[in-house]
């Protein structure tokens, strides 16, 4: 987030006091199998640690100062957080069967979408968990993208908004997909966002909300 340090409990609040439509957050495991908040797969850029969040157990994450003096939360602590509906990206088919663990135990299908970069990821949490909304993330696609995402059965689509064209936006509403485009934190970008009528857009900053329907 450009505002908090993020995926901390901080950058979560404010986006919910923002009033943002959806808070997407990242989820790793860490070495003994827990679910955490965070973007990349090494602690390095957003902590004041370095190395693998796979290699590190949730205690050794714990004691990590991720911005701010906040420490690297837990999906869980999240959810306790903010009320606001979340959008949860999972990086494996791995992460994929402890979010469902937890989506069961705490019965947050209709609060909690997930994402995924990965095909797999995304067709393994709609096989473990029925009815959850699922979406397809892509960075470098073409029209294909339309295809992957309707065979794992997403819902949505989540492109870099740098490489959307008329065509694919056309496919993909043909196929009956909703349309995110990422990240928009610019004019330049949102008035793209508008004129292809996208369902919504991801930003790092909360405030730009004002000027349309955003996740941070």
């Amino acid at each position: 987030m450009g505002v908090e340090p993020e995926n901390t409990l901080r950058s979560f609040v404010a986006a919910q006091q923002a009033g943002l439509d959806l808070i997407e957050l990242d989820l790793h495991l860490s070495k003994d199998g827990a679910l955490v908040v965070m973007h990349d797969a090494e602690v390095d850029r957003t902590t004041d640690g370095t190395g693998p969040i796979a290699e590190k157990t949730l205690a050794e994450l714990r004691a990590l100062d991720a911005g701010r003096g906040e420490r690297v939360p837990v999906f869980e602590e999240v959810l306790d957080a903010v009320k606001t509906p979340l959008q949860a990206e999972i990086k494996d088919v791995a992460a994929a069967r402890a979010l469902a663990e937890v989506m069961h135990r705490r019965d947050l299908v209709s609060r909690v979408e997930v994402s995924s970069f990965h095909d797999e990821a995304v067709a393994e949490i709609a096989r473990l968990v029925p009815g959850v909304r699922t979406a397809l993330i892509a960075s470098r696609y073409g029209t294909d993208v339309v295809e992957r995402a309707t065979d794992v059965g997403a819902e949505t689509v989540c492109l870099n908004v740098r490489r959307l064209t008329l065509e694919i936006v056309e496919r993909a509403r043909a196929a009956g997909l909703r349309i995110i485009g990422w990240v928009v934190n610019t004019q330049d970008h949102l008035r793209l966002v508008r004129a292809l009528q996208l369902d919504g857009a991801t930003t790092d900053y909360p405030e730009i909300k004002r000027t349309g329907r955003f996740t941070a």
